[in-house]
């Protein structure tokens, strides 16, 4: 499977027929502000995401205790004004249904929103949930039957981009020293990031927002940012790389 999970597989399968350039999102933290160039070396790994939450503290208890997350995911506070689809997503790759299920089950018994329920498909077997933060994750696998019990772990997590234009956003991103592991066109880019803790992917704006089961609609600030050796920078979508530190 690949690095972007079941949701990229229907990318590559063309399932909505999108090209990656529409859908005007409104969102004000985009900018067109390349920044300094990264070096390939400071590029080859994202440390951490941040998200901005209202409240951290409960943050921190529903990311610990319903998904199992310590330093892949950090919290600050910020309260700057944001409605509808933020323009990302994140999954969490697993090897079963059953451990797809036991993620979902105690995301929603923490305060999480359903989006899709946890089904089969054609790609495997998985379900999205908002946090009570805002923000969209998504369990996944691409097997469809059990080989064991509920693990409660997960092979890899991903981030995946909503671009206007997954095209410019591939250049900008190699530009900046990514390497491309795989890419479909103007639908889905997956970047390689070996031994990374968060994975890396580009997907149509509207696209992701289908795939995720919101509309594509929103507007204010993504309140996410991407810690890593590379940065700062805002790419052309508006997400901010930040120096991560510690």
């Amino acid at each position: 499977m690949g690095l972007g999970g079941p949701g990229a597989q229907e990318a590559l399968n063309g399932h909505d027929g999108q090209d990656g350039q529409d859908g005007q999102d409104g969102q004000d933290s985009r900018s067109l502000r390349p920044g300094p160039l990264a070096s390939v070396k400071d590029m080859n790994s994202i440390d951490f995401i941040t998200l901005e939450v209202a409240d951290t503290e409960a943050a921190a208890d529903f990311y610990a205790s319903a998904l199992g997350l310590d330093k892949q995911v950090r919290l600050r506070a910020a309260e700057a004004p944001t409605s509808g689809f933020r323009g990302f997503t994140v999954s969490l790759v697993v090897s079963q249904p059953s451990t797809v299920n036991g993620f979902v089950d105690a995301a929603l018994a923490a305060g999480a929103t359903a989006l899709k329920p946890v089904a089969k498909s054609l790609w495997g077997y998985g379900g999205v949930v908002q946090a009570p933060d805002g923000s969209i994750w998504k369990v996944a696998s691409s097997e469809k039957k059990d080989t064991g019990p509920d693990t409660r772990q997960f092979d890899k997590m991903v981030l995946l981009l909503g671009a206007e234009d997954v095209a410019a956003s591939k250049k900008f991103y190699v530009e900046h020293g990514l390497t491309v592991a795989k890419s479909y066109g103007r639908k889905y880019v997956e970047f390689a990031l070996p031994g990374s803790p968060v994975g890396l992917g580009l997907y149509g704006r509207k696209a992701l927002a289908k795939d995720a089961g919101v509309s594509p609609e929103g507007s204010g600030a993504h309140r996410l940012a991407i810690g890593a050796g590379a940065g700062p920078f805002t790419d052309p979508d508006g997400f901010a790389w930040e120096t991560a530190e510690g």
